[in-house]
Order: structure tokens, then C-alpha cells, then sequence
């Protein structure tokens, strides 16, 4: 076989493992959908630098949970889970710097404390009211309303 084949071949099944992974990562957003509305939540996982270690994803309320998923993952379950009692909003702040590049366009960043320290999270103002309100309205009789 000519190599011009053999060429034509890798491209077909390079734009095919493309579309494979573009069809799962539009299978997944749905499956983690179905199980409560998810919205658009980016965290800082690394803090080495200022500016940087920014990750998109999608969060979904699941419960007395916020879980996070990275947007370009295939993996159905989430990379970060927070417990209502165990994440404290801090304050929010305008994203800075590097921060507008990454980030969408009208998301705060948000710095919440947890018992393994520090995280800020980045989402659009409408999902912060939703963010607060879901802290807020833990159940009566937990830790924060004794």
C-alpha cells in the first residue's frame, strides 16, 4: 500500500477517535444533568502562581453536596465534592489579571474556606446566589445554626 494511503488512513482515524470524544463529552454533560441542574464552575486547583491553575467545569447541588466535574473529562463522577456544613463563603472579588483570560467573561471568583483550607471557585453572579442561598439553607439542627 502507498503511503499516501497510509497517511489517509491515520487522518480518518484520527478525526474519528475526535469525533468519539467530542459525542462522549456531550453524552456525560447530559448523564450528570439528569440528575440535577448543573451549572458553570471553574476552580483553582493550584495557587503556585498568581493568576493560574484555573479549571473549567460544571457543578451540580446533589443533595448537602457540591460536586464538580471538569468540563473536558469523560468520567462520570465528580473530581471535587464539598459538604454544605463543611464550605464557608468568604468573599468574592473580580477575576485579575491572567484570571480574565481563563475565565468566563462575567464570573466572580469566589473564596470559600473548607477544613482542608482554602478554595475559591469562579461562577457567573446568578449561580453565586445560588451558591449562597444553598449554604444557607442547611437543615435545622446542624453544626451551623446551634
Amino acid at each position: 500500500m502507498p503511503l499516501w494511503q497510509w497517511l489517509l488512513d491515520g487522518v480518518a482515524v484520527l478525526v474519528a477517535l475526535v469525533v468519539l470524544y467530542g459525542l462522549a463529552l456531550v453524552v456525560r454533560r447530559r448523564a450528570v444533568s439528569r440528575h440535577g441542574a448543573t451549572f458553570e464552575l471553574s476552580v483553582r486547583l493550584r495557587e503556585d502562581r498568581p493568576g493560574r491553575g484555573w479549571v473549567l467545569g460544571l457543578g451540580r447541588y446533589q443533595g448537602d453536596t457540591l460536586e464538580w466535574f471538569r468540563i473536558f473529562s469523560v468520567s462520570p463522577r465528580p473530581k471535587r465534592l464539598w459538604r454544605r456544613s463543611e464550605l464557608e463563603y468568604v468573599g468574592r472579588r473580580v477575576p485579575t489579571g491572567p484570571e480574565c483570560a481563563t475565565l468566563y467573561a462575567d464570573h466572580l471568583v469566589v473564596q470559600c474556606r473548607t477544613p482542608d483550607g482554602p478554595v475559591e471557585l469562579a461562577l457567573a453572579p446568578s449561580s453565586l446566589m445560588g451558591l449562597q442561598a444553598w449554604i444557607e439553607a442547611a437543615p435545622p439542627g446542624t453544626a451551623e445554626h446551634i
